[in-house]
């Protein structure tokens, strides 16, 4: 019998991306899968894009009503409800890292006898991560932030406005363009840009972007763990125009800023994009907003600093501002992950997604465990395991 991925239709506002694309789609068809898609009104790609490779349509939200061993694939978090989940989910969850709200995100999954297994945590034999939407966010990022370090230059006093997906990287890279040489000649000079984690996909996609829009490479500060070992608080980061964190947050680190390295008489510091967005993380290195900014308002005001003013960006779905390419380099990237979902019992990747699915589980009051107590319980009795 052929096992049954179930592609739901994203709930979150303005976004666009999808876990699978109708190429992605068309490949595990061929490889003997069944893929029911559901229909989208904000999906980037159309419903007609899936049904022509052979995917079936089915109606938005359905995923809740659908058999138990059908696959639910996802890419961000489910809507908030209390409901248990029954099924198992490849999705990016965000709360074995104990974000806000973590236990009531990830006691539904054993509530109901469900699997989370979670895309952030999905890596390969060295430990680096099969599939990210990293360069992307770091590219859509860099992008918002020269923007607003521009709309700040010419339209003082006044917020970024709203933006909205591109269709395409060139006309996201043309209006960034525009912006950089409107700010810059008011500014008289280019903005100094601090990227920090250059090196990996995120901070690579911020450089890149930086480079493409006509920043010069003097300009581009590109920080990653030998400049940053010594631990913040950093003076590089408030004496530079912008900054874009792109680290990613394993272990509590000092923070890069705070209210004191701010107070700096030599702070030209006006714009940080917080790429990374660990906005509930008790560990956040960058500890100067505590809500996400959203395409709708992409920026958020920092109080209490006026000359020059400074906003944060803290969105945490920026590659759905260039929705087509980042889904179908991340499918592309899972694509060969998902081929072995049909064989998870025996793959290496699932097997350990699905552990630490169990570890974080572990560590939730039994109270919350629900049915996965029950099942650990009748394990240890069948077995005599303590």
């Amino acid at each position: 019998m052929a096992t049954t991925l179930h592609l739901r239709s994203e709930s979150k506002a303005l976004e666009h991306r999808s876990a699978l694309t109708p190429t992605t789609t068309k490949a595990l068809l061929d490889a003997g899968y069944k893929v029911n898609v559901e229909r989208s009104p904000e999906r980037i790609f159309e419903d007609s894009e899936f049904e022509e490779v052979g995917a079936t349509l089915v109606p938005e939200g359905s995923w809740k009503d659908a058999p138990t061993d059908n696959i639910i694939v996802g890419l961000k978090e489910l809507p908030e409800d209390k409901f248990a989940l029954k099924h198992t989910h490849v999705q990016f969850a965000h709360c074995y890292k104990q974000q806000g709200g973590w236990q009531d995100v990830l006691s539904r999954f054993p509530q109901g006898g469900g699997t989370l297994l979670d895309l952030e945590f999905l890596t390969d034999d060295v430990g680096r991560r099969v599939a990210a939407f990293g360069y992307h966010a770091g590219y859509a990022g860099a992008a918002l932030a020269i923007e607003a370090w521009s709309h700040q230059l010419t339209h003082p006093g006044e917020k970024l406005p709203g933006v909205s997906s591109y269709a395409n990287q060139d006309l996201l890279l043309k209006d960034v363009r525009s912006a950089l040489e409107s700010g810059s000649k008011k500014a008289d000079r280019h903005p100094r840009v601090l990227v920090i984690g250059a090196l990996g996909r995120c901070g690579r996609g911020a450089v890149d972007l930086c480079t493409q829009a006509g920043v010069p490479d003097e300009n581009i500060l590109k920080w990653d763990l030998p400049e940053t070992k010594k631990g913040g608080p950093f003076s590089e980061i408030v004496e530079s125009d912008i900054f874009v964190n792109c680290i990613y947050l394993s272990d509590p680190i000092p923070p890069f800023l705070n209210e004191e390295s701010l107070s700096s008489e030599k702070r030209k510091l006006s714009v940080v994009c917080d790429v990374s967005c660990d906005t509930t993380n008790p560990h956040n290195p960058v500890p100067i907003y505590t809500e996400n900014s959203t395409f709708d308002k992409p920026t958020l005001p920092v109080k209490g600093y006026d000359d020059p003013p400074l906003s944060v960006i803290s969105i945490d779905h920026l590659p759905s501002l260039l929705p087509r390419e980042a889904s179908e380099a991340f499918s592309q990237a899972l694509l060969p992950s998902l081929l072995e979902l049909k064989d998870r019992k025996t793959s290496r990747v699932w097997q350990q997604a699905e552990g630490l699915f169990s570890e974080k589980v572990g560590t939730l009051p039994e109270t919350l465990r629900g049915a996965w107590q029950s099942a650990a319980d009748t394990v240890k009795s069948v077995t005599g395991t303590a």
